[in-house]
Formats: structure tokens, sequence, C-alpha cells
């Protein structure tokens, strides 16, 4: 699976990053960072939920 973030649309809110900190990071420059653009499955259910929750909608699983 492959994770895609519409930096365009993302507000850097940090809710992805409170589902799954392995993969999102929002830093002090506050600009949202992945960790990793291809999780393992078994994070499947995490990026579910954080592009479920993102509220810009800024997150998409491709795979």
């Amino acid at each position: 699976m492959k994770i895609v973030v519409n930096y365009d649309l993302c507000e850097s809110n940090a809710i992805c990053m409170a589902v799954a900190p392995e993969v999102f990071e929002v830093r002090d420059d506050d600009f949202l960072y992945l960790l990793t653009d291809e999780p393992g499955e078994e994070l499947r259910d995490k990026m579910e939920e954080s592009a479920r929750r993102c509220p810009k909608q800024a997150i998409t699983i491709e795979g």
C-alpha cells in the first residue's frame, strides 16, 4: 500500500499523527511529514482510520 498526501489540502492538524505516529509527523515547522509512504500491511487499519478522520480528506491510500 502507498500513502499519498495532498499537501495543498493538508492543514497539518495532526489528527493522522495521533492515529499513526509511526507514519505521520507534524514537526515544529507546522508541516506534515510522511515517515514512510509505504507502510506495512499491518498498519492498514490505522491508515484507513487516518484517511477517514482527516478533516480535509487530504490522505489517500493506493493499493
